[in-house]
């Protein structure tokens, strides 16, 4: 007997086999078949989906769970246009804590919209003698006020209290790391965001890690939020590379540095497991801080690297010999170029062309960096909603010839390149079909066309969401597609993506998420 079984449904599997069904059947977690295979046998529950369409679980292959866990019970300052405004949100978040000496975060800020950025003097006038730190949105940048300047090592450098990347670090690292059963609450929380947008399995972006880590005992809270029932869906972990270390292995094994014990990429089971290497090369566009081969439109600077081209390549390299999968972040195009030469380089040196390598964001690549790409069969991992809710201003500070290079979909489909979706939430909007609306139609929120020739297919956007993300993952024997014998994850919408106007995509109806043949929410059978 079967366990659930769907009718009355429009089901696109993306699976070529069997690429549309009406019925599907689900037992012990798993797809059992599809129509006539399942039609004449019984279930402990039927459902009518009464006409509704049933895709495979979307799959956000770059996410950041405990962020947006935390950002949602975080005071912010996000809609505020003038900085009087943000000043005075600040001070009322001050006023709730009322503790001076004490740390207050303040998330949502984005200087674009204050016109300017806020600076130390600007915050000192709310502070009452608490330590503030407000949070860029791209999370490549923060501002403090000068009781936290006071704290750091005079050579962490800082614009009037704004510090980038690096220098943002070494302000996190002043604070205590929050405990697993914050971290816990956070993820829970950011699960189940994922989940009401159909959202069935992720991977978190970089845990651990001086830039975006939250604790040196991070994994555990994963662990911890997995026993305690608040890990309802499915996560694949990169760990950040800067917790490497230099290893005394064996010299036949070729293992310069490793996590202990040799920990690696395919660690764990379906629900929880270790993912990609994550390797920062620059930072964010956002900021003004991706690194870029020609300044930014009026401005008199190409962004930043992390650290010294050869450091950036010389971790890229050690990952690759340790074993890992690596997804190496990268939006400017200079960026790319550094993380193209290093993996060139490390597949010379060890051969892996099972590697799967990613490129986290590729914001920005020019027309001569396809080729090399697809010949390093490295997935392309993008954010449309970036520009979706933020194209006009990285259009308007790329210029004319570099704005249709931005966040590519038919150039990377067009050279072989893996086109992967993800949202990078909670940097913006983490609804997939809004994603995938953009992909097709190339419009920002203004109605602005970003280069309009990089559009794709509906169908095309589906696929990133789902089979291109599980293979970002390793996953495409398990997810995916709805096929017999892949787990039951799926998304019920009230209606066909391929069907409706491209415009009308982003608003379809997320009715049901159901992981592991249950849907989110209700209890097990």
């Amino acid at each position: 007997m079967l366990c659930t079984k769907l009718t009355n449904a429009r089901i696109l599997t993306m699976d070529p086999d069997h690429p549309v069904a009406r019925e599907l059947g689900i037992w012990q977690g798993r797809i059992f078949g599809l129509d006539e295979a399942v039609a004449s046998l019984p279930a402990r529950e039927v459902i009518d989906l009464q006409g509704a369409t049933v895709l495979p679980g979307f799959i956000d292959a770059h996410v950041h769970l405990p962020w947006t866990g935390f950002k949602q019970n975080t005071a912010g300052i996000a809609g505020c246009t003038r900085v009087d405004d943000a000043l005075a949100a600040v001070a009322r978040a001050v006023a709730r804590k009322n503790t001076p000496g004490a740390w207050v975060s303040i998330v949502g800020y984005d200087q674009r919209a204050l016109g300017r950025h806020l600076t130390a003097a600007d915050l000192d006038r709310v502070s009452q003698g608490h330590k503030l730190y407000v949070l860029h949105d791209s999370g490549h940048g923060c501002v403090v006020n000068t009781a936290v300047l006071d704290l750091l090592p005079a050579d962490v450098p800082h614009e009037n209290g704004f510090l980038a990347e690096g220098a943002m670090g070494a302000a996190r690292a002043l604070r205590l790391p929050y405990s697993q059963e914050e971290l816990t609450e956070a993820i829970g929380r950011a699960a189940r965001t994922c989940l009401a947008e159909g959202v069935t399995a992720c991977a978190e972006a970089g845990i651990g890690g001086t830039l975006f880590g939250h604790s040196p005992v991070e994994l555990g809270a994963y662990q911890l939020a997995r026993e305690k029932g608040l890990l309802p869906l499915r996560v694949q972990l990169m760990v950040s590379a800067d917790r490497l270390r230099t290893v005394a292995a064996h010299e036949a094994d070729g293992i310069p540095k490793a996590l202990d014990l040799g920990l690696r990429t395919g660690f764990g089971d379906d629900w929880l497991s270790v993912g990609a290497l994550k390797i920062f090369t620059d930072g964010g566009m956002m900021a003004r801080t991706a690194a870029l081969s020609a300044p930014y439109e009026g401005l008199d600077h190409g962004g930043q690297l992390q650290d010294d081209p050869e450091v950036l390549a010389q971790s890229i390299v050690d990952g690759h010999l340790a074993g890992w999968q690596l997804a190496v972040h990268a939006i400017g195009d200079r960026a790319a170029d550094v993380a193209l030469d290093a993996l060139e380089r490390a597949q010379r040196l060890r051969p892996r062309p099972g590697a799967r390598h990613r490129i986290e964001h590729a914001g920005l690549i020019r027309p001569d960096q396809l080729p090399r790409i697809a010949r390093l069969g490295v997935s392309a991992v993008v954010q449309p909603n970036f520009l979706r809710y933020f194209g006009d201003d990285y259009a308007a500070i790329m210029g004319e010839e570099r704005a249709p290079w931005l966040y590519r979909g038919r150039g990377f489909l067009d050279h072989g390149i893996t086109l992967v979706g993800s949202s990078d939430r909670p940097v913006t909007d983490g609804s997939p079909l809004r994603a995938i609306q953009f992909m097709a139609e190339r419009a920002s929120e203004s109605g602005r066309l970003i280069g309009p020739d990089e559009g794709i297919a509906v169908d095309e956007a589906l696929y990133a969401y789902t089979m291109a993300g599980a293979y970002a993952c390793h996953w495409e024997d398990s997810a995916g597609s709805l096929t017999p014998g892949k787990r039951a994850d799926l998304v019920v919408l009230g209606d066909d993506p391929r069907r409706v106007e491209v415009s009308r995509i982003g608003g379809i109806e997320v009715v049901a998420t159901y992981v592991d043949g249950r849907e989110s929410g209700k209890p097990a059978a």
